[in-house]
């Protein structure tokens, strides 16, 4: 299994207890990935994005924080 290097960039404390982890996970063959982990007590829940993908999301929930009077 190759070696992956992790890059903490935010943490996040959300509603019911829960803390997303936001990093840079950095692989051997140079791919980079946008890591999010989102813990719920004992569960973890962990998705990697490409640049694309993390690019549209972000823009989602901007919008939708917009939307919601939020600083989005």
């Amino acid at each position: 299994m190759s070696e992956i290097e992790r890059e903490e960039i935010a943490t996040l404390e959300a509603p019911y207890m829960r803390k997303v982890q936001l990093e840079e996970a950095r692989f051997e063959s140079g791919m980079k990935m946008f890591r999010v982990i989102i813990r719920e007590g004992k569960r973890i829940t962990q998705i990697d994005l490409d640049a694309e993908t993390a690019g549209e999301w972000a823009r989602i929930m901007g919008n939708w924080a917009t939307d919601q009077g939020g600083q989005g």
